[in-house]
């Protein structure tokens, strides 16, 4: 752990809480858009302060799981819980409540376009009772550093690169100081360097503060650092995995293809 991380400040997720408990549980969700069947019938549990990755291929339910914890979507059937509570049916003024507990890192972001890297990251920072002016600014520096973004805090949105967005996008995250926290495909649409890069940033985080996490990715390099638990959607069902190494001997065709991207990309492990 970073001396960065050490000094943050923020205190882990699980500290005084159950950790065998599941933080997350879907139960017998199903959901649909027209005729298609995108969810059907898919249960699996994250417990606290555990990493559980969601994988399959494109349109399969991946992000739209996510949507369901956020409250974005509603399932036809079935039930969400967080943190033990039942959220199908939750106002949209009920969930952002959930939302101060459960933040998401979306593809694009999602960064304030007119304010700076700093001020983005402070925005979560504001809200929270008892920080004066120079809490906020420490918290700033801290938060950057983490994400090595301390060299871009006076640029907006649009001077940066998409990995560097999502770094920003994570340090506002933390600065919110969550108990759990969905990333929508970290990796995509960035470089093999970059992609590594994230995925370090992402692991080192997991290592610090075992904040219970949700992952959706494709990037097989990625799950496997990070994931304690895998669930695998493939024609509207979920397959779920106690661990990696459960995932890798599951001998399903496209299980197996899926796993080929490991032999045809090779992992990249550093360091900017």
């Amino acid at each position: 752990m970073s001396d960065e991380m050490h000094e943050a400040g923020l205190t882990r997720s699980n500290q005084g809480r159950n950790v065998a408990g599941s933080y997350f549980e879907f139960r017998n969700v199903t959901k649909g858009f027209d005729d298609r069947l995108v969810l059907n019938n898919v249960s699996f549990q994250v417990k606290r302060g555990e990493t559980c990755v969601i994988m399959g291929r494109s349109g399969v339910g991946k992000s739209v799981s996510l949507k369901h914890i956020m409250g974005f979507l509603k399932a036809d059937s079935g039930q969400v819980f967080i943190d033990g509570r039942d959220v199908t049916d939750c106002t949209e003024r009920e969930f952002e409540d959930i939302r101060r507990k459960v933040t998401m890192v979306f593809q694009s972001g999602a960064l304030f376009d007119s304010l700076t890297v700093a001020e983005n990251i402070a925005f979560p920072l504001e809200s929270q009772t008892g920080l004066t002016d120079e809490d906020v600014e420490a918290y700033i520096t801290k938060f950057a550093k983490m994400l090595e973004v301390d060299d871009v805090l006076e640029k907006l949105p649009s001077e940066l690169s998409t990995g560097m967005k999502r770094a920003v996008a994570i340090a506002r995250a933390l600065a919110q100081n969550p108990e759990a926290i969905l990333y929508d495909e970290p990796t995509t649409m960035v470089d093999p360097i970059m992609a590594a890069h994230m995925g370090d940033l992402i692991e080192r985080l997991k290592l610090a503060f075992h904040k219970t996490s949700i992952v959706v990715t494709h990037d097989t390099h990625l799950a496997r650092r990070l994931a304690d638990t895998v669930v695998f959607l493939q024609d509207g069902k979920a397959q779920v995995f106690q661990d990696w190494a459960d995932f890798e001997s599951c001998k399903d065709a496209l299980l197996r293809d899926f796993l080929l991207q490991d032999e045809l990309i090779p992992a990249l492990d550093v360091n900017l």
